[in-house]
């Protein structure tokens, strides 16, 4: 099938893991009998968001949250359908991960149309499955093999996400770098950008297994369970990376408190030192008759031992007092 702006891919399932591709005219000639129809398109195409308003038959309530903008990963259903929008790691080069990709379906016993906006890599290896003929063999198993691709790639991301933690705590416990704030900061961002989306998602496939569908067969529910225990798995780890991260911020919070209080307690120590000795040579430094000594050659070196003797002496009051 030649690609168009439109129309990324069409295939009609065989029921064995193959399927044949379409074009725009197979599209409008299919009928139900034919097998199940897995239409996949560019929600910025004209064409295509006119065949779905005017063409597809779908409900335009349907209709509107496939084509809308902002999306949160939900499953709603209706009549003998699912609304499903689910969202994958963002994989597209010079991306963030974190800034996950949505994928809009309409899932129907004999039809599955679905939207996309950005390259999403679950969809591609559904095509090179069905390429190699080991493709869904209905809907239900083709919910199932795109929920559990998109997943797939969540794990490789979450794990290098916590490889990052462990490598700031080892800073922490060492000398404290001094990008080590930035750097936490931008793990805990990550975790957060990433667990927005996951967590609702956990909600959606935990709907997605409850629903009462004729054509979500065992098997396919089995699998969706695998796919939901590995999504609560992932939030969970979120929630442990920010944890620790947040851990560590505390942490690195309390030793520079306890450096600078014991900073200040120190200069606190100098300064009651000091002030005896300030005020004795503030008061030799006053410039009017009778100050002692200023005829003495020897008062000088006198006043000196004297100030070093006071100094030393309260050093050592100071330390009895276990000041010091």
């Amino acid at each position: 099938m030649a690609k168009s702006k439109d129309l990324l891919s069409a295939y009609v399932l065989d029921g064995n893991g193959a399927g044949r591709t379409l074009d725009w005219n197979g599209v409008r000639a299919w009928t139900p009998g034919d097998g199940v129809l897995w239409l996949h398109f560019d929600r910025r195409g004209e064409l295509a968001r006119e065949w779905l308003r005017s063409e597809s038959g779908v409900d335009p309530v349907i209709a509107e949250a496939l084509l809308t903008k902002e999306t949160r990963p939900r499953v709603t259903a209706q009549d003998k359908g699912l609304l499903v929008i689910l969202r994958g790691v963002n994989l597209n080069p010079g991306e963030e991960p974190e800034d996950m990709v949505p994928i809009r379906m309409w899932v129907e016993e004999q039809r599955i149309i679905s939207f996309r906006r950005r390259k999403l890599k679950a969809a591609q290896d559904m095509r090179e499955l069905i390429g190699q003929g080991r493709g869904p063999r209905g809907a239900g198993d083709f919910l199932s093999v795109m929920t559990s691709r998109l997943v797939d790639r969540m794990g490789p991301v979450i794990a290098d996400l916590d490889d990052q933690v462990d490598d700031l705590e080892d800073q922490a416990l060492g000398q404290v770098s001094d990008t080590l704030s930035e750097d936490l900061a931008d793990v805990r961002r990550r975790a957060i950008a990433l667990r927005r989306y996951i967590a609702p998602q956990r909600d959606a496939l935990l709907a997605m297994v409850t629903e009462e569908m004729e054509w979500l067969d065992r098997k396919a529910r089995s699998q969706l369970r695998e796919t939901l225990d590995r999504t609560l798995r992932f939030v969970e780890d979120l929630d442990n990376a920010r944890e620790r991260v947040q851990v560590i911020q505390d942490e690195m919070s309390s030793r520079l408190s306890e450096q600078i209080n014991r900073n200040m307690y120190v200069l606190s120590v100098v300064a009651a030192i000091m002030l005896p000795l300030s005020i004795l040579t503030g008061l030799l430094g006053v410039n009017v008759g009778g100050i002692p000594g200023t005829e003495d050659k020897w008062a000088f070196a006198i006043v000196c031992v004297l100030l070093v003797a006071c100094g030393a002496g309260l050093f050592f009051l100071f330390r009895r007092l276990k000041w010091l």
